[in-house]
């Protein structure tokens, strides 16, 4: 089945699906398309350099990388809220309502454990590269704390929405309880 989007509806019987976006997944959004545009441009001048001037600016696949970074874990908030990531489709139609509101509470309470765990480690890491001064062994000497904070960025984002599209599920759940009489 192909993910909705947050303004499609759900299925028949199927109370969940994505949530509209708040302003932290707008920022991711707009960030994300920055980063790319940054990154066209980046790698377009060093193609035409080249390719024409036969010269090469040397940094465009370390900018490019942070980039990349940047795009990588800014998405995954955007991803999650517009319900791009996969879903086992087969489980799910054979469970009730609640059901499915069950098992994606259980799904996001995990990835949302999970991706604190990460958080954690990224604040960890990235107070390291701060309090070290790591610099990128490269022509430009990156402070490592920079895109770093991509990371923490990208990881506290996500939390940021699993906790939101957990207090839609627990709506539902409460709803679907107070039609079941259970």
């Amino acid at each position: 089945m192909a993910p909705r989007g947050p303004k499609e509806s759900a299925p028949p019987g199927d109370p969940g699906g994505a949530v509209a976006e708040g302003v932290v997944e707008r920022a991711c959004k707009l960030a994300c398309a920055l980063a790319l545009a940054a990154m066209l441009a980046l790698i377009g001048v060093d193609v035409f350099t080249r390719a024409v001037l036969n010269f090469s600016y040397e940094v465009s696949d370390e900018l490019a990388g942070y980039l990349l970074v940047a795009v990588a874990f800014l998405s995954l908030s955007v991803c999650h809220v517009s319900g791009s990531f996969h879903r086992v489709d087969f489980v799910q139609e054979r469970l009730s309502a609640r059901g499915r509101v069950a098992l994606r509470l259980a799904l996001e309470a995990l990835m949302l454990f999970a991706a604190a765990l990460l958080l954690w480690q990224y604040v960890r890491l990235e107070l390291a590269s701060w309090r070290f001064g790591e610099k990128a062994p490269t022509y430009l000497e990156t402070p490592l704390w920079l895109p770093r904070l991509l990371l923490v960025f990208g990881a506290a984002a996500l939390c940021w929405s699993l906790l939101r599209t957990m207090t839609g599920e627990v709506r539902r759940w409460r709803r679907a309880r107070g039609t079941h009489g259970a």
